[in-house]
C-alpha cells in the first residue's frame, strides 16, 4: 500500500489552480469534531483501504482521505494470503486492481479532470501531480479521486453514485496502483464512509 506521505500536497497541487480561495487552504481536523460523509464503493470487487490520520497531511482533498486497493487470495505455497498483487509485484499487471474500473462515490457534477500521462512502475514515486478526477455534490461537498487513468467522463458531466467514471493507475506521487479518495466541504475535510449496501466481501 503507498504510505501516507505519498500523498503528501497529491490534491493541493490541483486545489491551487482549480478551486475557490477557500478551498486552497489547510484543513484544520486536529482543531474540531471530525464529521463523516457516506461514499458508495469505488470498486466492484474487494478492496482495503489505508486511512489518513487527522493533521497527518493536512490539506484538503489530503487530510482524512484514504488510499484503496483492490485486494484478493493468494495461495502460496498452500497458505491463504490476502495480497493486492500476484508474483513479485514489480510490474503494474501484477496488482489486482490496475486497470481496473473505478465507481463514482458520489451523485456528482465533474469539475475538473487531470492527466498526469506518465506511468509509474512499481515501487518506484512518480513526479506530482497525479491523474485526478474532482467531482462536487448538489450540497457542496467535494470528492477527489486521484491516480486514475483512462478516464470515462468529460468536465461537467453529472454522473451517478456507482457509475464508471475511470481505471485504476499508477502516476504521480505514488508508487503502486491504487485510487486515492478524499472528500471535504468549504474547509473542512470529512472523514469518508463507505456505504455498506454498495462493498463487496471477499467472497463475493
Amino acid at each position: 500500500m503507498t504510505s501516507l506521505r505519498a500523498s503528501l500536497s497529491l490534491v493541493a497541487l490541483i486545489l491551487a489552480t482549480s478551486l475557490p480561495l477557500s478551498a486552497q487552504e489547510a484543513s484544520d481536523s486536529t482543531k474540531r469534531e471530525i464529521e463523516a460523509v457516506k461514499a458508495h464503493a469505488i470498486y466492484k470487487e474487494f478492496f482495503s483501504c489505508s486511512e489518513h490520520a487527522a493533521g497527518d497531511l493536512p490539506y484538503l482533498g489530503d487530510d482524512l482521505g484514504q488510499d484503496c486497493s483492490i485486494t484478493r487470495t493468494v495461495d502460496l505455497d498452500g497458505r491463504e494470503l490476502t495480497r493486492e498483487y500476484k508474483d513479485q509485484g514489480f510490474r503494474n499487471e501484477d496488482y489486482f486492481g490496475w486497470g481496473q474500473q473505478v465507481l463514482s462515490p458520489c451523485d456528482c457534477v465533474v469539475t475538473k479532470i487531470l492527466i498526469n500521462p506518465v506511468t509509474n512502475e512499481p515501487g518506484k514515486f512518480g513526479k506530482p501531480p497525479a491523474s485526478m478526477i474532482l467531482l462536487r455534490r448538489a450540497d457542496g461537498v467535494r470528492f477527489a479521486l486521484a491516480h486514475i487513468q483512462d478516464p470515462a467522463v468529460k468536465k461537467d458531466d453529472a454522473v451517478k453514485a456507482g457509475q464508471v467514471i475511470a481505471k485504476v493507475g499508477n502516476n504521480g506521487y505514488g508508487r503502486a496502483p491504487h485510487i486515492h479518495i478524499g472528500a471535504w466541504k468549504d474547509k473542512d475535510a470529512f472523514q469518508i464512509r463507505w456505504d455498506l449496501k454498495t462493498l463487496k466481501g471477499p467472497q463475493q
